[in-house]
């Protein structure tokens, strides 16, 4: 389920209203449930219950403090790909040794410092890191927990740019060198062999790609546990949600549309992978992120304009690719609702912002109430992949972010100063200053 819905035809976050948030904080805006967030992961963590496991949130999906404080309050631990994710993990109250660090090109300075922190174990991506991690290690005197990523070239299905585990990407070791590189790894000093890493992409609303690479990667699992004795197997994330009718799944169950359509489950998932890994007697794994974390958010904005061309009717609203890129970058669908409930005839309608890029859009064709200027949209399904991938493009301001527990909200993150975007920044030295502005 999801916590936003309809109540008497205002829009509602648990029990706050949205336009109340709206006139408080304005647009656009971030608006997150808590309420979702620990209903998806405790879903997923009793479904699991038969296993020893780890629930590691992908914060690369949403790493705003206040989630990761969440998550981590219901025991989660993490998945970090830099120095830097792992420092929010720290700063939220979270437990560094419940890490794991991913991602393919880790420097000396972030290895040492994760080292630093005790974290679980490191997720290798090539030979190359190997031989990095041991010198940082013998060099400040530690044991460096590793787990090698396999890459079992096992296409999901997904979308191009969210697969990582075929031959085409960047990411993880090949199926068949795996054994060879544990051998090598094994004579390397400061290393522990932890385990084994793997996975094979984002938003899979199916379990046969997740059974077929389990399937595929077990045995390899058990030979290499037999020889090196690890402690646990990361069978990684991917799990999908609900874009389309999201609204309306919401409050039935995020894994069933109107239109009966079934994605994957928490419970489907745990049925069919539990019996497979339970054989193994490892520790097992999950990295989650969009899972945790899309249903639980939405963006709101506000119209600006209507435009109407021979062809077109644009809604220009002042939320933007630089708020949210997925439609721009992915082609993604997130479902566009009214702040409040309204009849009558759609207008298939163009959502757009206001940034000087043709694919600075958010729906193409959509048919969508009647709107004019002063009102708000809401794009839901944003949690994951929205905010945190935001920039400050065209000079824009990040915009705020708000956390609703029940009747209560709770800025998390206020929205960016104008001045504050390029705080950073300077003249050269041989410039002279001629304005204040």
């Amino acid at each position: 389920m999801h916590s936003f819905r309809y109540v008497k035809d205002q829009l509602q976050c648990e029990d706050v209203i949205l336009a109340d948030l709206v006139k408080k904080h304005g647009t656009p805006l971030y608006v997150y449930s808590q309420a979702t967030l620990s209903d998806h992961f405790t879903k997923l963590d009793q479904a699991l219950a038969p296993l020893d496991h780890l629930i590691c949130f992908a914060m690369k999906s949403n790493s705003n403090l206040a989630v990761i404080r969440t998550l981590a309050d219901l025991g989660s631990g993490f998945d970090t790909v830099s120095a830097g994710e792992i420092r929010r993990v720290i700063a939220a109250g979270g437990d560094p040794r419940k890490c794991v660090f991913a991602g393919v090109g880790k420097t000396e300075e972030e290895i040492a410092f994760a080292l630093d922190q005790s974290i679980y174990s490191f997720n290798v991506e090539s030979e190359a890191e190997l031989g990095r991690i041991s010198r940082v290690a013998v060099k400040r005197r530690k044991i460096a927990p590793i787990a090698v990523r396999v890459n079992p070239n096992v296409d999901a299905g997904t979308h191009a740019k969210i697969t990582t585990g075929t031959y085409e990407n960047k990411f993880g070791i090949a199926f068949e060198e795996i054994e060879g590189v544990y051998a090598r790894a094994s004579r390397l000093p400061n290393l522990r062999l932890r385990g084994l890493q793997m996975h094979i992409g984002s938003q899979l609303t199916e379990v046969k790609p997740f059974a077929f690479s389990v399937d595929k990667v077990a045995p390899l699992v058990a030979r290499l546990n037999g020889k090196y004795g690890f402690d646990f197997f990361s069978i990684g994330g991917g799990i999908g949600i609900v874009y389309k009718d999201a609204l309306a799944s919401g409050s039935e169950g995020w894994w069933k549309t109107p239109t009966g359509r079934r994605i994957l489950t928490p419970s489907t998932y745990a049925e069919t992978l539990v019996p497979k890994l339970k054989s193994l007697g490892l520790r097992i794994l999950l990295e989650p992120g969009r899972f945790l974390t899309g249903n639980a958010g939405a963006l709101v904005t506000r119209v600006e304009y209507i435009k109407k061309t021979g062809k077109k009717n644009f809604v220009i609203v002042d939320a933007a690719m630089n708020d949210l890129i997925r439609p721009a970058f992915y082609d993604s669908y997130h479902e566009i609702v009214p702040l409040g409930r309204r009849g009558g005839k759609t207008v298939p309608s163009d959502v757009v912002g206001p940034i000087c890029e043709s694919g600075d859009y958010f729906a193409k064709d959509r048919p969508l109430p009647k709107v004019g200027e002063g009102d708000c949209l809401v794009l839901l399904s944003a949690g994951a992949y929205g905010s945190v991938m935001g920039s400050n493009y065209n000079s824009r301001s990040l915009p705020p972010e708000i956390l609703v527990n029940g009747r209560k909200a709770s800025v998390v993150r206020r929205r960016q100063a104008i001045p504050e975007v390029w705080a950073g920044e300077k003249l050269a030295a041989w410039q002279g200053r001629k304005s204040k502005a």
